[in-house]
């Protein structure tokens, strides 16, 4: 699957939460500007279904759009219906999973003990977020050892100083909120450009062989 294939190559998935309407489209624009091209809008943000409709109109294939937060089949059908490409949820639930593989896009259901992690992978899903990542990468590269056949996308305590370490761990690829974009700042040119360098400097880390 070319989603999925791209994911696993760009490692990197931003993740905009209640960020205003208004500002999706920027911010998209500059998380595309420093590299970051995989964003997950969150479904408890204000209006995210016209978020996803407008990053895809917008920027088309030069950025790939998923729908965050998902508990539902239901709004797992409306996201993909709107232009996510890929699904995440905190939890795992099998409906939404199942919804997810139907319409042909990318399930990264969210689980945290070995147990979550298999029966989600085992349910369909296609990476498995661990959420949160509180625990560090030594609690990925622990998980990995029994079940090294599962893709890892920790998510929560993600940050620029510790994602080489997750990778190094044998993470597939990190999900990145308020460490790459706080939508609590007011969204100016200024910040935007921030977002950019920030992004920049993701990619520099997830890029490098130090």
């Amino acid at each position: 699957m070319k989603i999925l294939s791209s994911i696993l190559e760009n490692k990197l998935i931003a993740i905009i939460r209640g960020a205003n309407p208004e500002n999706i489209v920027s911010i998209a624009k500059a998380l595309h500007g420093g590299g970051v091209n995989m964003i997950e809008i969150t479904m408890n943000s204000p209006k995210a279904l016209a978020g996803i409709e407008a990053v895809t109109a917008e920027l088309g294939d030069q950025v790939l759009v998923g729908a965050g937060t998902v508990l539902d089949p239901e709004t797992a059908r409306a996201a993909i219906l709107a232009g996510a490409k890929f699904i995440l949820s905190p939890t795992v639930n099998p409906e939404t999973i199942n919804m997810t593989k139907r319409y042909g896009a990318v399930s990264i259901p969210g689980a945290f003990t070995p147990t979550e992690i298999l029966s989600a992978y085992e349910s369909g899903g296609d990476i498995i977020k661990v959420f949160p990542a509180t625990l560090g990468p030594s609690y990925i590269k622990d998980i990995r050892g029994p079940l090294p056949q599962i893709p890892l996308l920790p998510t929560g305590g993600v940050d620029v100083s510790n994602i080489q370490d997750y990778l190094k761990a044998g993470a597939a690829g990190c999900g990145i909120g308020s460490a790459l974009v706080n939508t609590k700042q007011e969204i100016t040119a200024d910040y935007l450009e921030k977002i950019s360098e920030k992004a920049k400097q993701f990619v520099v880390a997830v890029t490098s062989d130090n």
